[in-house]
């Protein structure tokens, strides 16, 4: 484009207009659910979501923009000057123009997007998101409710160990969680099988209560923190575990049966820690969704790594 290299006299810094809405980024073949949990909405633009006024709950979301402005401009470089009179780190979000979008955001400081090395701690830079909605018009929120671009946790992967790609998952969510299981912790690991899970929480170096009805694999049964019950998690009581310092569970079953399991555990007392998946069916049970967000301090979200899934945590970190 020709105005990349654009040496007109330096033109005002382009004002920045409240767009009155927020904007929600949907994971990858959700918009739908999304769409549902908000209710009402404004514009759908691919996988952005628009909705009048301030920032609702919304566990669909992968990222967040808060109060997002309107910048109008002429140039690239006007664009990019525009984007960095509010703050220094930008990510892109491509809904057209994708040429022009792309030379803005080369005329931005660079952002390093390199796989996370867990345990890391979350980032504490700001990272906006911005997209071009024309030719001539930016959309962009300085402050986003993921400090990962576009929401997406990428790890360096151990390829070796784990018997599935699950530990992803609780990698993501205790990354999340500003908090890890460590010496001393004692885990509870429900619906453990092949037992990624509790491998993770035995390499942070907690000790592991794995309980499955199917075996786990016989690397992680041999591990010298993991103590294995083979039986089903809906079957086991929490005074026959006794205090747990995490309850980690990624077991297959309707969201209305893990509800029922978690109250349970909370009624006891026992857990001080819970990190669940819901893993839904067919059809999205926003219904139970809807309840775990109820349970006070907690936190339901979709996870990079979730498929047709959402997390709970309890308690959550502030947002």
């Amino acid at each position: 484009m020709s105005d990349s290299s654009d040496t007109s006299p330096a033109r005002p810094t382009p004002a920045q207009t409240p767009l009155g809405q927020t904007i929600y980024l949907a994971p990858e073949g959700f918009v739908q659910d999304l769409v549902a949990e908000l209710g009402d909405v404004a514009a759908v633009e691919d996988r952005l979501v628009f909705a009048d006024g301030p920032a609702r709950p919304a566990a669909w979301a992968q990222n967040i923009w808060y109060d997002p402005v309107r910048i109008e401009f002429a140039s690239i470089k006007e664009g990019a000057r525009a984007l960095r009179s509010i703050q220094r780190n930008w990510a892109l979000w491509t809904l057209r123009h994708h040429r022009r979008a792309s030379l803005i955001q080369e005329n931005l400081p660079h952002v390093s997007a390199k796989p996370v090395v867990f345990p890391s701690p979350l980032p504490t830079a700001p990272l906006g998101s911005w997209t071009l909605l024309d030719e001539n018009t930016i959309v962009a929120a300085a402050r986003c409710s993921s400090p990962y671009r576009h929401g997406e946790v990428t790890f360096i992967e151990n390829r070796t160990v784990p018997p599935n790609r699950a530990y992803l998952k609780l990698w993501e969510a205790l990354t999340l969680f500003g908090e890890q299981p460590g010496p001393g912790d004692r885990c509870i690991d429900l619906g453990a099988c092949p037992g990624g899970w509790s491998w993770v929480l035995h390499e942070l170096g907690a000790s592991v209560v794995s309980v499955d009805k199917a075996p786990l694999d016989p690397a992680i049964a041999a591990l010298p923190r993991i103590e294995f019950r083979q039986e089903s998690a809906f079957g086991l009581k929490p005074q026959d575990v006794g205090p747990v310092d995490w309850l980690c569970c990624d077991v297959i079953c309707y969201p209305t049966r893990l509800l029922r399991l978690v109250n349970q555990w909370m009624e006891s007392g026992l857990a001080k820690r819970f990190i669940c998946t819901l893993k839904f069916q067919a059809e999205t049970d926003h219904e139970t969704a809807r309840a775990f967000a109820a349970i006070p301090g907690g936190r339901v979200l979709h996870l990079n790594h979730n498929k047709h899934e959402l997390t709970w945590m309890w308690p959550a970190a502030p947002v």
